[in-house]
């Protein structure tokens, strides 16, 4: 997918040293979470970004020359077991899910405009429990994936007044279904 990126980020991208943090924008049923693998807080895009460190795990997010749904699986380990039943209770399929790819100067300061690397919607999560340590895995699809769900629409008069009320287009679909059309010169009694 191509990207659009500011001179400030290229700059970043062609330095010697590369600073690179990923910010991670996950919908849930009640809030939007957004979380980032650094830690601390850190402001950007309007909202504040929770750091988890190493606790945020974003494999490699890939690309192809075709047209293919490429998901990928988030993981959030270490967590509190009071937190994991409130995010597995909060959990809902199919809500957005954005990674941004983020660079930092020299400084320290976050370069505006971070690179949205990927993008699309939750499908499944996994406990992790082990004796010691709670996670959780998110698995993401594309939202190229509703290519292979078939479509249940028809050609019908009230079928397209769902998507277009008082549209007239469709009015004389059904009349026609079994009506014996003849083209060119009409046929006369002798020829049936």
């Amino acid at each position: 997918m191509p990207r659009v990126m500011s001179s400030a980020m290229l700059a970043a991208i062609q330095a010697p040293l590369l600073r690179p943090a990923l910010f991670v924008q996950i919908g849930f049923a009640s809030a939007t979470v957004y979380i980032w693998s650094g830690i601390g807080d850190v402001s950007w895009n309007g909202q504040t970004w929770k750091g988890l460190g190493a606790l945020l795990g974003v494999p490699a997010v890939e690309d192809g020359v075709t047209v293919q749904a490429r998901g990928t699986v988030l993981s959030l380990s270490g967590l509190d077991a009071a937190i994991l039943g409130d995010c597995m209770g909060d959990f809902q399929l199919g809500l957005p899910v954005l990674i941004y790819l983020g660079l930092y100067d020299g400084a320290g300061g976050l370069i505006p405009d971070p690179i949205e690397i990927w993008s699309g919607r939750t499908d499944r999560p996994a406990l992790d429990l082990d004796g010691a340590t709670s996670g959780v895995q998110i698995a993401c699809e594309n939202r190229l994936i509703d290519m292979n769900v078939a479509v249940d629409r028809r050609y019908t008069q009230q079928d397209q007044q769902m998507t277009w009320p008082g549209d007239l287009g469709m009015q004389f679909v059904d009349s026609v279904q079994e009506r014996l059309i003849y083209w060119g010169v009409a046929l006369n009694s002798t020829n049936i």
